[in-house]
C-alpha cells in the first residue's frame, strides 16, 4: 500500500515538508498505522543480545529521523528493534539553510545538508521522560555549529551526561560531512582523545551504558585498519557502519542536477555496496572482535541479509524506510526468521 498509494502522493512534494507532515500524522494519528500496515512480526527468534542489550529483532531505525526523541514510541509500534534518536547537540540550533534535503529518484537515494538541526539537549531528555519502555532507544550525540574545535570534546560530554539516564547506547557521530571541521572529527588522535573522556564519565555512572562510534562509507583500509586498531586500544563497545558519502561516482542522476544540488551527504541505495564491504573489512580484519551496526542501502530483506552476513550484528533503515515504506521492517524480519528456520537445530 505505502508504494503503490502513500509514496506516489508524498514524493510531488518536498521532501522536509513531507517529513515534518509525516512525523505529524504518526504522531497525532498514529493508530491508523495499525489499520493500514500489517501487524509488526514477533519472535523470541528475532531476539538478538548485543553490546550487552537485548533487541526484540535485528532492525533498527538509524538517527536523523526522530532528531527530537519525538515520535519513539509511535515508531516502536511499526516494529523497529530500536530507535536512534538525534543527533542531538547541547544547544538547540536551525542547521543549514534550506532548501538541504533533495531526493534522487533514480538513484533511490537521498542527499542531505541538514547540519544537526535539532531543539537541543534539554528538549530531548523532556521528550525522552515520556519513553514507555516499548524499546531500545539509542543516542546520537554531536557537536554545536558555532563550537570551536578546543570545546569540540565539551560538547560530546554535555551531551553524554544529560542523555545517560534516558537511552540505552551511545553513538558518537564524529563522521556526519555536514558539518564543520570535518577533518578533526575523523582524526584518530582526536577520536582516542574524545573516547578516552566519553569513558572517563561513562565509568564514573552506577550503570555503564555502550558507546559507539558513527564512521563514514568513504574511509580507505588504511583508514578502517586505524579504526580497528583504536577499538582494541580504547575497548569502545562497537562500530556503525555508515554515514553518508560525499562521493558521486557511478550516480544515474545527470551531473547537472548535482550540481545544482551541490554539497551534502548521500544515503540510500548508491551507497549499498561500500557499505557492506567496510563491514566485512572490518568484521573479518577484527576477527569479529566487536559488534558492528550496518545501515546504508538497505531497501530489501535481501540487502538487510547481506549486511547481516558480511558480519553485523544488527541493522538500521533511513533512506530505505523513505522509499519502502514499513513494510520493509517486516519484510527482513520475515527473512531473518526463514533463515533461521533452515538452521540445524
Amino acid at each position: 500500500m505505502y508504494k503503490s498509494l502513500i509514496r506516489p502522493v508524498l514524493f510531488k512534494f518536498d521532501p522536509e515538508a513531507v517529513h515534518h507532515f509525516t512525523f505529524s500524522m504518526l504522531k497525532n494519528f498514529g493508530f491508523l498505522a495499525r489499520i493500514f500496515f500489517p501487524k509488526p512480526v514477533a519472535d523470541k527468534r528475532l531476539e538478538r543480545e548485543v553490546f550487552g542489550l537485548k533487541f526484540k529483532n535485528p532492525v533498527g531505525l538509524a538517527a536523523g529521523f526522530d532528531k527530537n526523541a519525538v515520535l519513539f514510541n509511535e515508531l516502536a509500534d511499526l516494529g523497529f528493534g530500536f530507535v536512534e534518536i538525534g543527533t542531538v547537540t547541547p544547544k538547540a540550533q536551525a542547521g543549514n539553510p534550506k532548501k538541504r534535503l533533495f531526493r534522487l529518484i533514480e538513484d533511490g537515494g537521498i542527499i542531505n545538508r541538514m547540519g544537526f538541526n535539532n531543539d537541543g539537549l534539554e528538549a530531548a531528555i523532556e521528550k525522552l521522560k515520556g519513553n514507555k519502555g516499548k524499546i531500545i532507544i539509542g543516542g546520537n550525540i554531536g557537536k554545536n555549529t558555532d563550537t570551536t574545535p578546543e570545546h569540540y570534546t565539551r560538547d560530546y560530554l554535555e551531551c553524554f551526561d544529560g542523555l545517560h539516564p534516558y537511552v540505552d547506547y551511545f553513538v558518537l557521530n564524529v563522521s556526519c560531512p555536514n558539518v564543520g571541521s570535518h577533518a578533526k572529527l575523523e582524526d584518530v588522535e582526536y577520536l582516542r582523545e574524545l573516547i578516552t573522556e566519553v569513558k572517563k564519565i561513562n565509568q564514573s555512572k552506577t550503570v555503564q551504558k555502550p558507546v559507539l562510534l558513527k564512521i563514514a562509507p568513504d574511509l580507505n583500509d588504511h583508514q578502517l585498519d586505524e579504526i580497528i586498531e583504536l577499538i582494541a586500544e580504547t575497548k569502545i563497545d562497537g562500530v556503525i557502519v555508515s554515514n553518508t558519502s560525499v562521493n558521486r561516482e557511478g550516480l544515474k542522476t545527470p551531473p547537472e542536477v548535482l550540481a545544482e544540488i551541490g554539497n551534502g551527504g548521500l544515503s540510500g541505495k548508491p551507497i549499498r555496496e561500500r557499505s557492506t564491504r567496510m563491514i566485512r573489512y572490518l568484521s573479518e580484519k577484527s576477527n569479529r572482535a566487536f559488534p558492528i551496526i550496518g545501515v546504508g542501502g538497505i531497501h530489501s530483506a535481501k540487502d538487510a541479509i547481506e549486511k547481516l552476513d558480511a558480519g553485523a550484528s544488527l541493522v538500521q533503515l533511513y533512506t530505505g524506510f523513505i522509499y519502502e515504506g514499513p513494510e520493509l521492517i517486516n519484510d527482513i524480519n520475515r527473512e531473518v526468521l526463514k533463515r533461521a528456520s533452515r538452521l540445524p537445530r
